[in-house]
C-alpha cells in the first residue's frame, strides 16, 4: 500500500489536519498509552525522569522503590550521603552524574521552592540536570499542564510522519506545538512513544502492520507485507513493562 502523502506539496492546513488525525488514530491504536514510570507525586516523577536518561523505564522502576523509600522529601535528597545515593542509582547508569543532579535538585527545591516541585517550565528547567524533556514530563503527568516530550521516539516519528524536518528537540517541540492542539500535547507524546516502541522502530518499522500507513510519507522504510511486518510488532495492550 503506497503512501498517499506528498509533503513537498502539502499545504500547512493539510499538514495540521493530518497531524491531528494521526494523534486521534494513535489513540485508537494505543488506548492504553500512558507514562511507564511509576510515581506517586511530583517529586517522585521528577526523580524518576532524571534517572530515565540513557536507561530503560523498566530498570528505573526497579530502582526507584528503594530510592523513594530512602528519600521522601527534597531536603532528604539535599542531605543525601553521596556514596549511598550512588550505590542505589548505579543500575541506571551514569550514576555519579545522576546523584549530582538529585542532590542539586533537592537543594534547589529546599532553598527556593519550599521543598515543592515548581509548576512552570522556566522554573523546572532552572533546576540542575533538568531539561525541557524532563520538565514537560513533569508538567504533563504531575500537574496536568500540557507539554510535548521530545524523546528519541517522538523525534523519530515526527520526522517520519513529515511533521518536522528538524533534529534539534526544541525545534521539533516547536513544530509539533504548532500542529497539535494544546490540550493533546501530553497524550500525543505518550501515544507517539508507544507507537515508536511497538511499531515504528528505528531500524525496521512494521510498516505493513501500521494503521497509519496512508498518513505516513515514510511508508516503505520497513516491510510492507502484513505478515512479515506483524512479526516486528512488540508488546501487547497493557504490556508496558516489556517495552523498551
Amino acid at each position: 500500500m503506497p503512501a498517499a502523502v506528498d509533503t513537498a506539496t502539502e499545504t500547512p492546513l493539510a499538514r495540521t489536519r493530518r497531524a491531528r488525525r494521526i494523534v486521534r488514530l494513535l489513540g485508537e491504536i494505543h488506548p492504553d498509552a500512558r507514562i511507564a514510570l511509576h510515581f506517586d507525586n511530583a517529586l517522585e516523577l521528577l526523580v524518576a525522569t532524571v534517572l530515565s536518561a540513557q536507561c530503560t523505564d523498566k530498570k528505573v522502576n526497579e530502582v526507584t522503590p528503594a530510592v523513594f523509600a530512602r528519600y521522601r522529601t527534597a531536603a532528604d535528597y539535599a542531605a543525601a550521603d553521596r556514596a549511598e545515593l550512588e550505590t542505589l542509582l548505579r543500575p541506571t547508569g551514569f550514576f555519579r552524574a545522576k546523584a549530582n543532579s538529585l542532590i542539586g535538585i533537592g537543594a534547589a527545591l529546599s532553598e527556593r521552592f519550599g521543598d515543592q516541585v515548581p509548576r512552570t517550565l522556566e522554573e523546572l528547567t532552572a533546576l540542575p540536570g533538568v531539561g525541557r524533556k524532563t520538565a514537560n514530563v513533569v508538567l504533563g503527568h504531575a500537574f496536568d499542564t500540557p507539554g510535548i516530550t521530545v524523546d528519541t521516539h517522538v523525534g523519530r516519528l515526527s520526522r517520519r510522519f513529515g511533521l518536522t524536518t528538524e533534529t534539534d528537540p526544541v525545534r521539533v517541540e516547536t513544530d509539533l506545538a504548532a500542529l497539535i492542539e494544546r490540550r493533546d500535547w501530553t497524550i500525543a507524546s505518550d501515544r507517539m512513544i508507544f507507537h515508536g516502541r511497538r511499531f515504528c522502530h528505528s531500524r525496521r518499522p512494521a510498516c505493513g502492520a501500521c494503521a497509519l500507513a496512508r498518513l505516513c510519507p515514510s511508508f516503505g522504510l520497513g516491510p510492507t507485507e502484513p505478515g512479515e511486518a506483524a512479526k516486528l510488532v512488540r508488546g501487547t495492550r497493557g504490556d508496558i513493562e516489556a517495552l523498551r
